[in-house]
């Protein structure tokens, strides 16, 4: 069964090996064709969620609005979404909060909730076209701080954010999406269905320097994926992080405790 991702999937090592001056031009793209998929973090001022399990939601919400249904040929998210594939993939967070959550709950995507924390991911559009309900969002102003999640679980996908690269909460959120998403552009149908009714639950930790670099796929993304099972998210470098640099590594179905 094919799955809307496979195109992304064909183009993960290829992407990676380019120099970085290749994967971050803008020169061919025109501001009025950019197009990204809104990821709305509900942040409420008198009782934030954790990072963690935000990051979490965020995650497994951008991929579960690649793979619903409504994305399948003749569904109603099929063509935007297709859109969106045949360009760089961007996701742009936002925060939201009160009437502003409520509201966009009223637009097309996916809501995850995990262990409180809430996210909500929308089918992608053009950046100049967004609705007021998202474009009246802020992207950045706030932060949440580190916190400790525990253990890995079993049976969950691990990503693990860069050591050496502090990122914003919106950034964080935007790359362990894009981790899922390329992860699951690399599995079989069993894999994939396996993942779904898990809800696309992951585990985002903090990466120790000696795992980072341990896991690293360096110029070999095809053999890190093979030995290791590993998926490397490298970044256009469009905000806060430069150019090429890795953000995030994802590795299916790790060692319980891998930290």
């Amino acid at each position: 069964m094919s799955s809307v991702l496979d195109p992304l999937g064909a183009r993960y090592a290829y992407w990676l090996g380019l120099p970085a001056e290749d994967t971050s031009g803008t020169s061919d793209e025109l501001p009025e064709e950019v197009r990204a998929m809104p990821v709305i973090l509900r942040i409420e001022r008198a009782e934030p969620p954790g990072r963690t399990p935000l990051l979490e939601a965020a995650a497994a919400a951008a991929l579960a609005v690649c793979l619903d249904e409504r994305t399948e040929p003749g569904g109603e998210w099929a063509e935007p979404m297709h859109a969106w594939l045949d360009n760089r993939i961007r996701k742009v967070a936002r925060r939201a909060r009160g009437a502003h959550w409520a509201a966009v709950q009223d637009l097309p995507g996916i809501t995850v909730e995990i262990d409180g924390a809430e996210a909500r991911a929308l089918v992608p559009g053009l950046v100049t076209e967004a609705p007021k309900e998202v474009s009246r969002l802020q992207i950045s102003g706030s932060e949440l701080p580190p916190d400790e999640p525990g253990p890995v679980p079993g049976g969950v996908p691990l990503l693990l954010l860069n050591p050496h690269t502090p990122m914003t909460v919106g950034k964080a959120a935007a790359q362990v999406g894009h981790a899922t998403m390329i992860l699951a552009a690399l599995l079989d149908d069993e894999q994939r269905a396996a993942w779904a009714a898990r809800g696309y639950r992951t585990a985002v930790r903090s990466a120790s320097v000696a795992r980072w670099k341990e896991l690293h796929p360096g110029d070999d993304p095809e053999g890190a994926w093979r030995r290791d099972r590993v998926i490397a998210v490298r970044d256009a470098g469009f905000t806060e992080v430069d150019p090429g640099t890795i953000t995030v590594l994802a590795q299916w179905e790790p060692e319980q405790g891998a930290s």
